[in-house]
């Protein structure tokens, strides 16, 4: 791994934010100011083909990436904003459901966090 992989690892293990990389490519210019932003991106594909993290994917949002602690996410459907939920571990439950071992799985619960339904009942939805 490349001094600059690992770097990265730091900061994503280190993280709560789901940070997309122009996020991580900022805190890695913090310590490695001449860095290019396809280097991150090179070593963000690298580290999660690795399974070193996780890379969550939602429509019409940029790739955000996190730590590989089993947890599952909230993402609101209005504004994207992305949150930790500890469910627990559901891979028995799921393959006892499915009749198939799984190797992993992505949880991912799309809700309307406080905010946006505040703003959604104020224009009257």
């Amino acid at each position: 791994m490349t001094k600059y992989g690992k770097k990265i690892l730091e900061i994503i293990n280190a993280s709560r934010s789901h940070m997309a990389a122009e996020e991580i490519f900022d805190a890695l210019r913090q310590v490695y100011p001449s860095v290019v932003l396809a280097t991150v991106y090179n070593n963000l594909s690298r580290l999660w083909q690795d399974g070193l993290i996780r890379k969550i994917s939602t429509e019409g949002m940029p790739d955000r990436y996190d730590r590989i602690q089993r947890h599952d996410h909230l993402i609101c459907k209005g504004c994207g904003k992305l949150s930790d939920i500890d469910l627990g571990d559901l891979t028995q439950q799921l393959e006892k459901q499915a009749g198939i071992s799984i190797v992993s799985y992505d949880l991912k619960l799309t809700y309307v966090c406080e905010d946006c339904r505040s703003k959604f009942q104020k224009k009257g939805m």
